[in-house]
């Protein structure tokens, strides 16, 4: 299923993308470095959409910076979670790598592959939680990244 088509604009609210990568029943976690207030809590890898980028262009953009991989960007999950008191919103896209792409930290502490039992055991941002909710259905599936 291809990813929405949504397009930011200038006076559109902000929009901030993340990518739910699933490999071998696990998913990847990152942990943030900066700024100070979240460093040491975990997220998914993304970040802003530019304006004039559909959240798939800046997705794909985002995890070649971060993780330096290339990807595929698929359908939602989960809800659009309210960010910045209303201001923003993340979507999260599952994504698969291609080329047999491995992700490196290029801008996290730290990378983990967390399994469905494991989800709990990282301090996630608060934003990402919902989405770390829905994760259990979507390891059990597997879907291969």
């Amino acid at each position: 299923m291809p990813a929405e088509q949504h397009v930011s604009t200038p006076r559109s609210r902000r929009v901030i993308v993340a990518a739910v990568i699933v490999s071998g029943g696990r998913v990847l976690a990152c942990e943030r470095s900066a700024p100070p207030e979240v460093a040491g809590r975990w997220e998914f890898p993304g970040g802003k959409v530019e304006p004039g980028e559909s959240d798939a262009e800046a997705l794909a953009r985002e995890c070649t910076e971060e993780l330096g991989v290339r990807v595929e960007v698929g359908a939602r999950v989960g809800p659009d979670v309210p960010l910045a008191h209303g201001r923003a919103v993340l979507r999260v896209f599952a994504v698969t790598l291609l080329n047999g792409d491995e992700p490196r930290a290029l801008e996290h502490t730290a990378m983990r592959w967390l399994a469905a039992d494991e989800l709990d055991s990282v301090p996630w941002l608060p934003a990402d939680k919902p989405i770390v909710a829905e994760l259990p259905a979507l390891l059990a599936g597997d879907r291969p990244a």
